[in-house]
């Protein structure tokens, strides 16, 4: 794991891709030499406000580093007024990345903004197709134009809640998995998103004997793993997403009399 450290970077921009969701870009060459996908940072937020710091799943590392944030709150209300020009501290980068090197064709699937940590990840590989869902057109249309511009997607599948993006399939990432899977030769499935869906496209890809890794999201207060605030229960006992994450193999949270086929 890559040592973290306290950084102090520029916000290049701050702008709202969809409703109630914000893309940020900081000027930060040295933390994107270093970060690997999957790792996040832990932003201060510049108001004697908030006390806890917000971590924010890194999403790119091509001409600086971007991240991805809904507002849900008063303190991510905060971070989107944030103007460009603003000096953000933060810690970074935290956490484990994917494995990225042990794999050649790797399926993407993400819902909501648990899509970030996967864009960074398609940055990387050799070769991805992309399995993405969200509410509704307007929550993965910036989403679809994230993936297309990288050399490594192939495809990109998208479901919708409403069925509102004609090129894509109404309902869940969950439903539409299997026929991708069985159309398709992967060496792994790399997943983040709700939980739920997470455990499906888990449970989906070790049925077919595909390698999968799980990117959690998680409230965390220290984000160092010294305030036990983010973790969860493993198949081989409790873990901290922040230290031992964000990024486990699925079979930690797979137990094997639950795996489809069995």
């Amino acid at each position: 794991m890559t040592m973290s450290e306290i950084f102090e970077s520029e916000i290049k921009s701050n702008v709202e891709v969809a409703p109630t969701i914000f893309k940020m870009e900081l000027d930060a060459p040295e933390l994107a030499k270093i970060a690997k996908p999957g790792q996040f940072l832990n932003i201060k937020l510049p108001s004697n406000e908030f006390t806890l710091r917000r971590p924010l799943g890194i999403a790119s590392t091509l001409n600086g580093v971007k991240v991805f944030y809904r507002v849900v709150g008063r303190g991510t209300k905060f971070l989107s007024e944030l103007k460009a020009g603003t000096i953000l501290n933060y810690v970074a980068p935290l956490g484990n990345g994917f494995s990225l090197q042990e794999h050649s064709k790797v399926l993407l699937v993400g819902g909501g903004m648990g899509i970030a940590p996967l864009l960074s990840a398609a940055e990387k590989l050799r070769e991805a197709e992309v399995l993405i869902g969200g509410k509704n057109k307007a929550e993965v249309t910036f989403w679809i134009k994230e993936f297309s511009r990288l050399p490594a997607v192939d495809i990109i599948f998208v479901t919708t809640d409403d069925g509102s993006y004609h090129y894509g399939r109404k309902g869940f990432v969950t439903d539409y998995l299997p026929e991708i899977l069985s159309a398709d030769k992967y060496s792994a499935v790399y997943t983040c998103g709700p939980d739920v869906m997470m455990y499906g496209t888990a449970l989906e890809a070790i049925a077919n004997g595909l390698h999968c890794e799980i990117c959690f999201e998680r409230r965390m207060a220290c984000g160092l793993g010294a305030c036990l605030s983010c973790s969860i229960e493993t198949v081989n006992g409790r873990k901290k997403v922040c230290k031992d994450g964000p990024v486990f193999d699925a079979r930690e949270f797979v137990e094997p009399e639950n795996i489809l086929g069995n």
